[in-house]
């Protein structure tokens, strides 16, 4: 039994800790935050412990992991803590307010040799599991390139949301949604060599924050991919389009707002009628509780979980790559390029 310390009894604390409760294998044993108040309200739902800060559930000895829900500028000393104390630690992306950050807890981990992952929740969205499965078992031959729109509208008073502080969060809404799109890339393809960006600030007053984001990456093997990040997508989209020299996988909808999951694979063959096969995943959003149950799994297993440090460095590496772009007005290399 896994016994787990929840920090963060905010909107992904509330998404987390019912998925700790549900999974067999785990026990949510303490949620803290800054405010007590919050955080007994949470742990009275879940049936466990409250307190205020960290302290406790990094020094616990009764704890063996602990999930990160803060916001982005308390992710690094929080999960610091917890890795010099030997806790194993899911933390919220991005993995820090930049890549140094990132870079100091992924290496933190390693050297501990505990267990740490990044909440990439959206690589266990079964449409887009499938969609990397069809990648890997050739359906669709040589990738060429790939293609997402991933956009929601906001909510009144957005712009007064701790979203919208640059000190706090690090960047806008490509760090906030956009990133998920680009581990996604690099899950199905690879990393990107160069990158290229234009980012706005088009409705929302969250300067210098950008509410749109606009990007092109290429792999040093020529696969390029085209990013829109949008907060002005007035009805939430998401759609995930992959090209192949044999056919096109597309995803579209995460489901909830987003509209019902669905995989479609479609095959080119210029002598036949055109034909695809969709799948359609109804139902909650269970990745969630997917993405928790293989952290448990690789903590039991001792071996790297599905979107690893090394993925949530590498991920900010690109976004911050992007906003360079976007501010200087140039491609930016990642890597030598070939």
């Amino acid at each position: 039994m896994l016994k787990v310390a929840m920090i963060g009894a905010n909107l992904q604390g509330r998404r987390r800790g019912p998925v700790i409760q549900e999974l067999p294998e785990s026990e949510l044993v303490l949620v803290t935050a800054g405010h007590l108040e919050r955080a007994q309200v949470l742990a009275d739902e879940l049936q466990c412990e409250a307190s205020t800060g960290w302290d406790e559930a990094v020094q616990r000895d009764d704890i063996d992991a602990v999930v990160i829900c803060t916001p982005t500028h308390l992710h690094l000393p929080a999960a610091l803590a917890a890795i010099e104390n030997g806790k194993h630690v899911l933390c919220e992306k991005p993995l820090g307010l930049d890549v140094e950050e990132a870079e100091k807890i992924e290496q933190a981990a390693r050297a501990a040799g505990v267990i740490l992952k990044c909440g990439f929740n959206h690589r266990h969205h079964p449409g887009l599991q499938q969609a990397h499965q069809w990648i890997k078992d050739g359906e669709i031959g040589e990738v060429m390139f790939a293609r997402c729109r991933y956009g929601i509208g906001g909510r009144p008073g957005y712009e007064n949301e701790w979203r919208a502080d640059p000190k706090i969060v690090g960047g806008g809404h490509l760090l906030e949604h956009g990133i998920h799109a680009i581990d996604l890339f690099r899950w199905f393809v690879g990393d990107p060599s160069q990158v290229f960006g234009y980012t706005n600030t088009s409705f929302w007053d969250m300067e210098p924050l950008e509410d749109n984001a606009f990007a092109l990456l290429r792999t040093q093997t020529g696969v390029v991919f085209s990013l829109h990040s949008s907060l002005t997508q007035w009805t939430n989209l998401f759609s995930y389009e992959i090209y192949g020299h044999e056919g096109y996988i597309q995803v579209e909808g995460l489901g909830g707002s987003y509209g019902v999951e669905k995989a479609s694979l479609g095959k080119r063959d210029f002598t036949a009628p055109f034909s695809d096969q969709t799948i359609q995943y109804r139902g909650a959003d269970r990745s969630w509780y997917e993405e928790w149950r293989e952290f448990v799994a690789a903590v039991q297993e001792n071996r790297e979980p599905l979107a690893n440090g090394v993925d949530g460095v590498e991920a900010l590496r690109v976004v911050h790559a992007i906003y360079e772009s976007a501010q200087d007005g140039k491609v930016v290399l990642l890597s030598q390029d070939q």
